[in-house]
């Protein structure tokens, strides 16, 4: 079975930063794509950024500039290094990655609550 674990998220003011990680753990033959997703309160979840196996990344729009998706393919983990926090961040953030596991799984994780105040 493999599973996703966040960790990172937090209450900030607006113009800080925050760090999230994300570690994927059990019977991994690879990972091809990391992402990070989120969800504010009436809204629908949302991609803010992924980076495949190879460092490609993708970003919303509205985090471009500011936010910096990273991974280390050998400890299995995805970062997303926030920086320039506006409340319109405010979010519970959920990590995603399609993992090969005998055949090919897109996992979620439980998400984090990023909080941004004004």
């Amino acid at each position: 079975q493999v599973r996703l674990v966040e960790s990172g998220g937090g209450l900030v003011q607006a113009g800080g930063s925050l760090r999230l990680s994300c570690s994927a753990s059990g019977n991994i033959f690879r990972i091809n794509t990391m992402g990070w997703y989120r969800q504010a309160p009436g809204k629908q979840r949302e991609l803010v950024a992924a980076i495949t196996r190879g460092s490609s990344t993708n970003y919303a729009d509205s985090v471009k500039g500011r936010f910096t998706i990273s991974a280390d393919n050998v400890k299995n983990t995805v970062y997303l290094q926030m920086t320039s926090l506006k409340p319109e961040d405010t979010a519970v953030y959920y990590c995603n990655a399609d993992i090969i596991s005998g055949t090919v799984y897109n996992v979620w994780g439980q998400g984090t609550q990023v909080t941004v105040s004004s």
